[in-house]
């Protein structure tokens, strides 16, 4: 079979994305290649230091941790009994063991990343923490490795900060070969556009609090990732098509005995790598250009969170690529919606797998040469794997081909007749600065607005607003400001969405434009969000004032104020002093004080030094 030919966009990108990362990547990878060169640190332990890593073993393990012949994996989890996502953890490690034991291998839990909800945290103090605890779990991460006791690594994580830090931590140990191990959806429950109308009901003082959360509790019913097509299953969707998952793998429910078998077979990969440790590439050498678009790719073509338009940029600089939203706004022109899961449609993260899921998204935009499929992943070189489905037969893991047409055309559709021509994210730009909307959720007729502003320094001010009825009647475009990484943290915004959802059915003009996040949840409302360079930090969003006109064409990628802001002095201002006190929020002033730009990916972390040329080739001992 002839290979596709790439689509042009997406050739020109990665040829300008490589171009651009060049001094960069080669500084990255100089780094890690001088690590690999040194072969395993553990054989270069002093006594003591070796003696206190297997001091707590036992048996045939210590003996064998001694002898240093058998490759170590550390296992970095982020299980919490709080967080239903997570929950299922809790019972790997001596799963992972005992299949890495089976394997040829030994296995150590390494380290817990901190794993914080967004969904317990929404407009609660707690949500200023979260966008910073992607790099807390970086650290940690980091921190867990940093022993010098493995060869490689099985990381634990789902939802929406974790995966990308581990992800960025583990990088910085780029030389070292890495697996992540999923945990799966929970069931479908509540149908979640039911959850959203009840949701509204109670926005709107119609329902009260025992009906809502009886709502809540219908949707979010059991262990597993919450079903919607959020930050937590895009991440899921994202490590797949990286090739950091097994192929299908992502979306098995917990209490599937195919997601035993998989998390299994994923710690016998990862000894595998290990062992062929002079072979294979590294996972530094794998997170390329290359696999770093294939996923922004992914994320257009299936609707995915808009949080990753900040993970994915952090998630590259950490391997020396400078992405940047251009890249994704060119590859949204070109790349089609092929899936309706919610809150893009009425789907679940269980229909859309049902429907073919990740493997026949895979294989249209394989065919359409929209996806690169020379690329190395955890289970050998080229992304078509990628097209299979694991099955158990006769109690035994396989893989056979994937579906190669949607079971379900309302859910997932193939390239050539998509949802949507494009992806659904568009960068917008104009005298307020640049943002990103996602359009995909937000139907044609409500992508166009240009109204009055409303301006609020804090998301509980505009609530007020809502409830005592100062919003009713009118078009507005509210402007939530000082809520941006140097501010307080980028804290999601989704508790807007209801109220905002209210106004818009009424027949009002309604848009929200703020230097602050929404969740990958959010929809129907037009958003102009993660607005660069924020109010905090002189933004032009701090000279706006009530009833200034904006207008926001999502479509034509403008955003523009009817004012003059030169010769304005900024009002308002970010939180500061005695206001940061309780919820852990002091302390994370030095992340305040150094956090950077969201179109750089709101990151404390600084892309690797540039560096002259990589002179010898890889040559491991």
């Amino acid at each position: 079979m002839t290979a596709p030919t790439l689509h042009p966009v997406l050739a020109d990108v990665t040829r300008r994305l490589t171009e651009r990362s060049a001094a960069t990547r080669t500084a990255y990878l100089a780094r890690v290649r001088e690590a690999a060169l040194r072969g395993p640190a553990r054989g270069r332990l002093a006594c003591a230091n070796l003696a206190h890593g297997f001091a707590a073993s036992e048996g045939p393990e210590k003996i064998e941790l001694a002898r240093g012949q058998k490759p170590n994996l550390a296992i970095v989890t982020s299980y919490n009994d709080m967080l239903s996502a997570h929950q299922p953890y809790g019972d790997y490690p001596p799963v992972l063991k005992a299949a890495v034991i089976r394997a040829g291998g030994l296995a150590q839990v390494a380290g817990g990343v901190p794993a914080m909800c967004d969904g317990v945290t929404q407009g609660r103090d707690g949500m200023q923490l979260s966008l910073y605890s992607r790099d807390v779990i970086a650290m940690s991460t980091a921190i867990a490795l940093s022993h010098d006791m493995f060869d490689g690594a099985l990381l634990l994580g789902v939802c929406d900060k974790i995966v990308p830090g581990l992800l960025i931590g583990a990088l910085s140990f780029g030389h070292l070969p890495a697996v992540w191990v999923p945990a799966g959806p929970m069931a479908s429950g509540l149908p979640n556009k039911e959850k959203a109308r009840v949701r509204q009901l109670f926005a709107e003082g119609k329902v009260g609090r025992e009906e809502l959360l009886e709502a809540e509790a219908a949707s979010y019913h059991s262990k597993g990732t919450c079903t919607f097509y959020g930050t937590a299953n895009s991440n899921q969707l994202l490590m797949e098509v990286m090739g950091l998952h097994l192929p299908g793998s992502s979306f098995v429910n917990p209490d599937n005995p195919l997601r035993d078998a998989l998390t299994r077979e994923a710690a016998a990969v990862a000894v595998r790598r290990t062992q062929q440790y002079d072979a294979s590439p590294t996972l530094g050498e794998m997170v390329d250009e290359k696999v770093v678009l294939n996923a922004c790719v992914a994320l257009l073509a299936s609707g995915g969170s808009t949080n990753h338009t900040l993970h994915l940029v952090a998630i590259a600089r950490a391997a020396g690529i400078l992405l940047t939203w251009d890249d994704l706004a060119d590859l949204s022109a070109v790349v089609p919606l092929l899936a309706r899961v919610y809150p893009n449609g009425a789907a679940d993260v269980n229909h859309f797998h049902a429907a073919g899921g990740i493997g026949f998204l895979v294989r249209t935009l394989l065919d359409a040469g929209l996806l690169h499929e020379d690329v190395e992943t955890i289970v050998g070189h080229g992304l078509r794997r990628y097209t299979e489905e694991p099955v158990l037969i006769d109690g035994e893991l396989t893989w056979r081909p994937g579906p190669a047409e949607s079971l379900d055309l309302d859910v997932l559709r193939p390239a050539s007749d998509p949802f949507s021509a494009d992806g659904g994210v568009k960068v917008v730009r104009g005298p307020l600065g640049t943002g990103v909307v996602k359009t995909s959720a937000v139907a044609q007729e409500h992508r166009f607005v240009s109204a009055p502003a409303r301006v609020f320094d804090d998301q509980h001010d505009f609530l007020l607003a809502f409830a005592d009825g100062q919003l009713d009647g009118i078009d507005l475009v509210a402007v939530i400001r000082y809520q941006g990484p140097a501010a307080n943290g980028m804290p999601e915004l989704h508790k807007l969405t209801p109220a905002l959802g209210v106004l818009q059915d009424r027949g009002q003009k309604v848009a929200i434009v703020t230097d602050g996040r929404m969740s990958g949840a959010s929809g129907k409302v037009p958003a102009a969000i993660h607005v660069t360079p924020e109010a905090a930090l002189g933004g032009p969003l701090a000279k706006v004032r009530d009833g200034d006109l904006i207008t926001l064409d999502a479509d034509a990628g403008t955003l523009v104020v009817d004012a003059d802001l030169a010769h304005r002095e900024p009002t308002g201002s970010a939180p500061s002093g005695t206001t940061w006190a309780g919820t852990g929020r002091e302390l994370f002033a030095a992340f305040r004080a150094t956090v950077g730009p969201a179109d750089e990916g709101a990151s404390i972390f600084p892309v690797p030094a540039a560096a002259a040329s990589l002179e010898a080739p890889l040559v491991r001992s």
